[in-house]
């Protein structure tokens, strides 16, 4: 994930570092990067640990959503921020523009002996935010944490297994993968820009990857699935990445392939054309639509 999700799947409760609506503050884990692996031309693995995943542990312990997620806090460079920083109290005693900047990242792994938490950051050259970060972190580095949320796991009584996104939902279908059985029949297509932008997932399913090439973002994998013959019986579908091809999916999902909208997953993580914060203000919109 690598952008605000809006999914019509039901959320994991909010973390003891989280706002619910009441009253608790939002304190924010500070990590720091331990290790920085360049996996394709397009994605940057960063591995993060410190003493407040310790925390996080407890938390991410009670969840075994595969599409788990933590906010990436970015500060805005030169506001003087109240210590020890809570995003409770940012939020009512600073301006708007000197808000803390939030992108949301799946969690790739988590290594609960180590305490060593995996995130990979889709990276196009200096746009966004969060890419630009991971592109150029080192050792040492400190990014703050919100989360985990999270709301998707693979149905256990599923007859198959649907699996369909774009870069942006890339770790949180392997996550998914690697969770499923291999005596499981599953469908996983996975579009990328090109060969070179496959990542390596730990399972013995059939994963289809999809290259666009210089077509639009999700072209190959809509296509893809339109022609796709669904297996008999129950189907779990899981369909994340960029809202517009999202949207066609979910439309032929639901009004012309007839799953139930209980047996979808689906979210539109970004938008081409709108940065997070346009995204985040127009994506109720896309939801009802």
């Amino acid at each position: 994930m690598s952008s605000e999700a809006i999914t019509d799947a039901p959320s994991a409760p909010p973390g003891p570092n989280e706002r619910p609506g009441g009253g608790r503050p939002r304190i924010p884990y500070r990590t720091t990067v331990q290790r920085v692996e360049q996996l394709t031309p397009s994605m940057v693995r960063v591995v993060l640990g410190g003493p407040d995943l310790e925390r996080f542990a407890d938390v991410y312990a009670q969840s075994d959503a595969t599409d788990a997620y933590v906010k990436a806090v970015f500060l805005t460079p030169g506001v003087e921020y109240p210590q020890p920083l809570d995003l409770a109290a940012v939020r009512e005693s600073l301006p708007s523009e000197h808000q803390p900047r939030l992108r949301t990242y799946t969690v790739r792994a988590f290594d609960a002996q180590t305490r060593q938490l995996t995130l990979d950051f889709v990276v196009h050259g200096d746009s966004g935010l969060a890419g630009p970060w991971a592109a150029q972190a080192t050792v040492g580095d400190e990014l703050l944490l919100l989360g985990p949320g999270g709301g998707y796991r693979p149905a256990v009584d599923a007859d198959w297994y649907l699996l369909v996104g774009d870069e942006s939902a890339l770790p949180a279908i392997a996550v998914a993968a690697e969770r499923l059985h291999a005596g499981r029949e599953a469908k996983i297509l996975i579009e990328v820009a090109g060969p070179e932008d496959e990542v390596a997932i730990d399972t013995s399913l059939p994963v289809t990857w999809l290259h666009r090439g210089s077509q639009p973002v999700g072209s190959q994998v809509v296509a893809a699935v339109n022609a796709l013959t669904f297996p008999a019986g129950r189907v779990d579908a899981f369909v994340h990445g960029e809202a517009g091809f999202v949207k066609q999916l979910r439309r032929l999902l639901l009004n012309e392939r007839g799953v139930p909208r209980e047996q979808l997953s689906i979210s539109g993580y970004w938008r081409v054309g709108s940065d997070d914060e346009a995204w985040r203000a127009a994506k109720a919109d896309w939801a009802r639509d």
